[in-house]
């Protein structure tokens, strides 16, 4: 057996010399955790190839700037505050191990979730110590930079992203993706530019957008920014992206990476055969994603409407042994120009692995894509009511 790449080529003639089975020769050179599921990626071929294939995408600029992300993202919005409750730092950072082991190893956060940068930080410092170099490739973290409406200059841009790089300990971001608030306010275009040149300095490799709208998005790729892809609110009831942004992402290879796809949980058996409008008879909406969703369910065409998507979903999962969330992701990940979707993870609280594994092995045949499809168009179009992607944060 050949060693599977030049940094275990020692290892593997170690255990020759020990007598160990060729088979498992290079797992055993990597921590116990590691032995079912890191291995060196050069020699992945046939079915193996193919899922990882299934399970990561790339995003890549026009000017070459490309990540590698896994298609289910792990969402860090819920460590920003009390409302989902909080674990201690240590057993959160053990729940993000425990994500990447099972495969799903890029995490999505923000400069403004509370401490969700500097667990990653704690995150990245563990899995150099104690995981094999194979994952440290693997794992990504992907930050967003919420600035206030203030002049973009040289020196702030570089303090904010000098800041998150602190906080994650890395030497570059593999993602930062850049909101604005007031698109009357022109100081994105300098923010970016400023963005771009960190990057071309090595403290940034792939510039992003989160909650632009595509006008700005053909504006900014006019102006040369190597935008590789757009974070926006996208699910079964909120196709807005699909409308007018997944046209222009076709034409320039801008992707999408999308959260709210779960709708804070709404889609799931919990929330089915329910009615939250009269106090205590159904499930508390007692988080803000919780409550930020319903709105969009109201908005769309109520409760009434939305149980009857449910029982849709209902009837694929059943079809497919799933749950009615993993049937949500899959279906929008099934989209035109979706690279990943954001599924929220309550570090050290609680864990979905399984069912998020089982989105990316999830497979929707016509009939089910159709079903779901002819479903959510019973309800309005939210970009006659909301406007166009990010337009719920301008209005």
């Amino acid at each position: 057996m050949l060693p599977c790449c030049r940094s275990c080529a020692g290892t593997v003639m170690a255990a020759t010399a020990a007598g160990l089975s060729p088979a498992r020769r290079c797992v055993l050179t990597r921590r116990p955790v590691s032995r079912r599921r890191w291995r060196c990626s050069a020699v992945m071929e046939g079915p193996e190839a193919e899922a990882k294939e299934k399970k990561t995408a790339t995003v890549q600029s026009k000017a070459g700037d490309a990540l590698e992300v896994c298609r289910v993202v792990n969402g860090m919005w819920q460590v920003s505050g009390a409302s989902w409750g909080r674990a201690a730092p240590a057993a959160a950072v053990d729940a993000m191990l425990a994500y990447a082991d099972g495969g799903l190893a890029t995490f999505d956060m923000a400069d403004i979730y509370g401490p969700a940068e500097d667990l990653y930080g704690m995150f990245i410092n563990r899995v150099r110590r104690e995981r094999p170099p194979q994952m440290l490739e693997e794992v990504k973290g992907l930050t967003k930079w919420v600035p206030p409406p203030v002049k973009m200059t040289r020196s702030y841009v570089e303090e904010s992203i000098n800041r998150s790089r602190k906080r994650m300990d890395v030497a570059a971001l593999d993602m930062l993706q850049f909101h604005w608030w007031d698109y009357s306010n022109p100081g994105y275009l300098d923010a970016l530019k400023h963005m771009t040149d960190l990057k071309e300095e090595g403290k940034i490799k792939t510039v992003a957008l989160t909650n632009f709208d595509t006008e700005r998005l053909q504006i900014i790729l006019e102006n040369g920014i190597p935008i590789v892809s757009n974070q926006v609110q996208h699910s079964i009831v909120d196709m807005r992206p699909q409308k007018k942004m997944a046209e222009l992402c076709q034409l320039t290879g801008v992707k999408l990476i999308t959260y709210g796809t779960v709708m804070g949980g709404l889609l799931s058996e919990k929330f089915l055969d329910t009615n939250v409008s009269i106090p205590f008879a159904g499930p508390p909406l007692n988080t803000p994603s919780l409550q930020k969703y319903k709105r969009m369910v109201d908005a769309w065409g109520g409760w009434s409407l939305f149980q009857a998507l449910l029982q849709t979903l209902k009837k694929v999962s059943l079809k497919h042994g799933v749950p009615i969330s993993t049937v949500a992701v899959r279906y929008i990940l099934n989209q035109t120009s979706v690279a990943g979707s954001m599924v929220g993870v309550r570090l050290g609280l609680s864990e979905h692995i399984r069912d998020t594994n089982a989105i990316l092995s999830l497979e929707l045949d016509e009939e089910d894509m159709g079903s779901i499809a002819e479903a959510s168009s019973r309800g309005r179009n939210l970009m006659d009511i909301i406007g166009d992607c990010g337009d719920e944060y301008r209005a």
